[in-house]
């Protein structure tokens, strides 16, 4: 058989040292060829467009305005399902959303720097977004699948505009008389009505609890941006990564 024809390679990495240590190394397994290479997802747009690769290597994290995510959306625009093999060692859910959101389905690849990032490892990877396969670190699925059921489950999405704002200051700790201060109500009262909405809207008026116990686990959800139940005894519950409710 033929030997397969070395990759053809942009790097995308904003550390100038492990940009450096990675190309040499994947140079050196003979199979890939780095055919450009910068630390900005604006610069990855142009040189990708200038000269499509067969496959990019982007970290996500990236000097620049652009993420690596967001610098993939805008270089498939235009060249549909270039392969794209992504990695991070950040836990930041911003990367997770615009992963989400970028709707990349195929083609890909996103793994964590600490377990993948390795010439031996990272070839077979690029070549099976060449072919068309996708992979995704299952460290990393779990923490998408975590940011997708938070979004969806987002207490917030339950609260109209004004309730948002009153939840807000009630989760810094401000008494109802100023909050409605802050906001400008004539009526103290309003803020009380408000707080009963709030507590309607996340489950927390059945309780036999009173309105302190009301207004603290109000605060826990705001402030964890998750919503949770008690049980009876007192456990509070989440939503895992299988939509399951989960001790917090």
């Amino acid at each position: 058989m033929p030997a397969l024809s070395p990759i053809r390679l942009l790097l995308v990495e904003d550390n100038a040292s492990l940009r450096a240590a990675l190309r040499t190394g994947l140079e050196d397994t003979g199979k890939v060829s780095v055919v450009a290479e910068t630390d900005r997802g604006e610069d990855a747009i142009g040189l990708a467009l200038a000269d499509p690769p067969d496959a990019i290597l982007m970290d996500v994290q990236l000097a620049g305005a652009l993420n690596g995510v967001q610098a993939a959306v805008a270089i498939r625009r235009e060249i549909p399902r270039l392969p794209v093999v992504f990695y991070s060692i950040q836990d930041d859910e911003r990367f997770y959303r615009d992963f989400l959101a970028s709707g990349i389905l195929t083609h890909y690849a996103y793994v964590r720097k600490s377990n993948y990032l390795l010439p031996a490892m990272v070839v077979p990877l690029l070549r099976d977004a060449v072919a068309g396969r996708s992979f995704i670190d299952p460290e990393i699925e779990q923490r998408v699948q975590e940011v997708r059921l938070k979004d969806e489950d987002s207490p917030l999405a339950l609260l109209e505009p004004n309730e948002r704002e009153v939840v807000k200051l009630l989760a810094l700790g401000m008494t109802n008389e100023q909050i409605a201060a802050r906001l400008g109500f004539r009526d103290r009262r309003a803020v009380s009505r408000t707080n009963g909405q709030i507590y309607a809207a996340w489950g927390l008026d059945s309780s036999a609890e009173d309105e302190k116990t009301a207004r603290a686990r109000a605060t826990l959800i705001y402030t964890t941006g998750r919503m949770i139940v008690w049980d009876d005894d007192g456990t509070p519950r989440v939503r895992n990564a299988r939509g399951e409710w989960a001790p917090l």
